[in-house]
C-alpha cells in the first residue's frame, strides 16, 4: 500500500483549509488536502452555500426566468469553484488528493478513492470537512423522490408549483423568499410554536406578516406526518409539494472520519472540540469551520484560518475567545441583520440598556428603491455609550452592519454614529434618525 509523508494534512477543501494551505506552502511547508468530492473544492459557500443561493436571491430580485437564474448561477459557481482550487492546488508545496479520509492512528490516514486504498501521515493535521443537512426521521422522506435539502434545491431543472419548506429557520426562510419570488406557492411548516425564537417578538412578527404578505403560507407548531411523491400530510392536513425542501439545521461531516483512533473528542452536540487556539484533544491536530461547531458562516472559517496561521507563524495572539463582537444576516427580504445582544437576551441576562428603535421607512433610500418595510433596533449601555447590539430588517442591512460591528469592536460612542456624515441617500444614514430615537 502507498504512503506519502507530509509535515501539514489538511481534510477537506473548504476556505479555512484551503487558506491554511496556501500560507503552509508560502512559508515553505509541504501540505497535502484531501477532499472526498471534486464538486466541493472550495467548500460549502461557493459550491452549494451561501455564493449560488444568493445568486438566484438576487436573480429573482431582478425579474429572471428561473431557467435564466439557473443559468446564471451554475456560471458563478464555476467561477468560484475554479478559483477556489487553483487558488490553493497551484501553489508548489501543495498537493491534492481525492478520496475519503479516515484515522488510522494520530498521524496516519487512509483514504479511499472509489475502493482504491493509499495512506498519508503528516506531522500535523487539520480537519475541514464543513457540516451537512440534517434528514429528520419523517414517515416516508426517504421514499419519496420529491425531497431535497437546501443543496439540492439550487439544482432543480424545473420550478416546482408547490414548494412545501420544513423548517422556518435562516436557511428556510431565504428559500422561502427565493422560490416565492420566481413563483412558486411556497408553503412553511414549522413544528415550533415560535417564529424565529432567537430573534425579539417585534422582529419577529414584522417579518413573519411581511412573509405572509408576499404569498408564503406559514403553519406553526404542525407536528410532519408524512411526505409522499406530491405532498406532505402535517395535522392531518395535507399540502400539495411537487418539491419538498428540508431545512431542519446541520450537523458535522465526521461519521467516516473514524476520530476515535486519533483521540479526537467531541462536543456533546456532536462537533469536534477545540481550545482557544482551535487546537483539539489530540495535540497534533486542529478543526477548523462548520466541523468544530459554533456560527456556520464562510467568514468564521477565514477568522478560524487566521487564528491557526497567528498560531503556526504569528505571535500566537489571535484566540478563538477573543472573537466576541460577530454580525450575521439573513437575505430575506428585506435583509434582516443583527450584533450584539438583542433586547429579549439583554432582560434575561439583566443587562441594563437605553433602547432606540424605528421603522425603516422614514429612511429616505426606502423609497428610492421602493423597499420600505422594515425596522431598526439598537440598545446601549446608558454608562458607557457604547453599543451593546443592534438588528436591522431593511434594504441593505447587511451592508449596514458591518458598520455597526465595526464601531463596536472599536469601543465607539453610539454619538458617532448619531453624529456621523454619510452619504445620501443610502442605508447607512438612517443610523443617524435610530440613535436619535430614544425609547422612553
Amino acid at each position: 500500500m502507498e504512503t506519502k509523508t507530509f509535515k501539514n494534512v489538511i481534510i477537506g477543501f473548504g476556505k479555512a483549509g484551503r487558506a491554511l494551505a496556501k500560507s503552509l506552502s508560502q512559508h515553505g511547508e509541504d501540505v497535502v488536502i484531501i477532499e472526498r468530492e471534486q464538486a466541493m473544492y472550495g467548500g460549502t459557500c461557493p459550491n452549494v452555500g451561501c455564493a449560488p443561493s444568493k445568486t438566484l436571491i438576487v436573480a429573482g430580485h431582478k425579474n429572471m426566468g428561473f431557467k435564466e437564474a439557473m443559468t446564471t448561477k451554475y456560471k458563478v459557481r464555476e467561477m468560484l469553484h475554479n478559483g477556489a482550487y487553483h487558488g490553493a492546488a497551484d501553489e508548489p508545496l501543495v498537493s491534492v488528493i481525492d478520496g475519503i479520509a479516515r484515522f488510522i492512528n494520530q498521524h496516519t490516514i487512509e483514504v479511499d478513492n472509489h475502493g482504491e486504498i493509499s495512506r498519508v501521515t503528516g506531522e500535523r493535521i487539520f480537519i475541514n470537512t464543513g457540516a451537512t443537512p440534517v434528514i429528520p426521521e419523517i414517515a416516508g422522506i426517504h421514499e419519496a423522490k420529491n425531497v431535497v435539502t437546501s443543496e439540492g434545491a439550487m439544482d432543480l431543472d424545473s420550478l416546482p408549483e408547490h414548494l412545501v419548506i420544513i423548517g422556518a429557520g435562516y436557511i428556510g426562510l431565504e428559500f422561502a423568499g427565493m422560490f416565492n419570488k420566481f413563483g412558486s406557492k411556497v408553503t412553511i411548516l414549522e413544528p415550533h410554536e415560535t417564529f424565529l425564537p432567537k430573534e425579539d417578538r417585534d422582529v419577529a412578527e414584522i417579518i413573519l406578516n411581511d412573509l405572509k404578505e408576499s404569498g408564503v403560507e406559514v403553519h406553526l407548531g404542525v407536528a410532519i406526518d408524512k411526505i409522499t411523491d406530491d405532498s406532505v400530510v402535517a395535522g392531518g392536513k395535507s399540502y400539495p409539494a411537487n418539491k419538498v425542501l428540508v431545512a431542519t439545521g446541520r450537523r458535522p461531516n465526521i461519521s467516516e472520519l473514524r476520530l476515535e483512533n486519533a483521540g479526537v473528542a467531541l462536543w456533546d452536540n456532536g462537533y469536534i472540540k477545540v481550545d482557544d487556539t482551535l487546537k483539539t484533544s489530540s495535540d497534533n491536530i486542529w478543526a477548523l469551520g462548520d466541523v468544530r461547531g459554533g456560527g456556520q458562516f464562510y467568514y468564521l472559517s477565514t477568522d478560524d484560518f487566521r487564528i491557526v496561521n497567528n498560531q503556526l507563524f504569528g505571535d500566537g495572539s489571535r484566540l478563538l475567545s477573543d472573537r466576541t463582537i460577530v454580525p450575521y444576516s439573513v437575505f430575506i427580504t428585506p435583509t434582516l441583520s443583527h450584533v450584539g445582544l438583542d433586547e429579549q437576551e439583554a432582560q434575561r441576562l439583566g443587562v441594563n440598556y437605553r433602547l432606540f428603535k424605528m421603522a425603516a421607512a422614514p429612511i429616505v433610500k426606502t423609497k428610492v428603491v421602493q423597499e420600505m418595510r422594515g425596522l431598526l433596533k439598537a440598545l446601549v449601555d446608558p454608562e458607557t455609550e457604547e453599543i451593546l447590539g443592534v438588528t436591522l430588517y431593511h434594504e441593505d442591512s447587511h451592508e449596514v452592519i458591518n458598520l455597526v460591528s465595526l464601531a463596536m469592536k472599536m469601543h465607539t460612542p453610539y454619538t458617532v454614529l448619531r453624529d456621523q456624515i454619510f452619504t445620501h441617500p443610502t442605508m447607512g444614514e438612517g443610523l443617524n434618525d435610530l440613535f436619535q430615537n430614544e425609547v422612553k
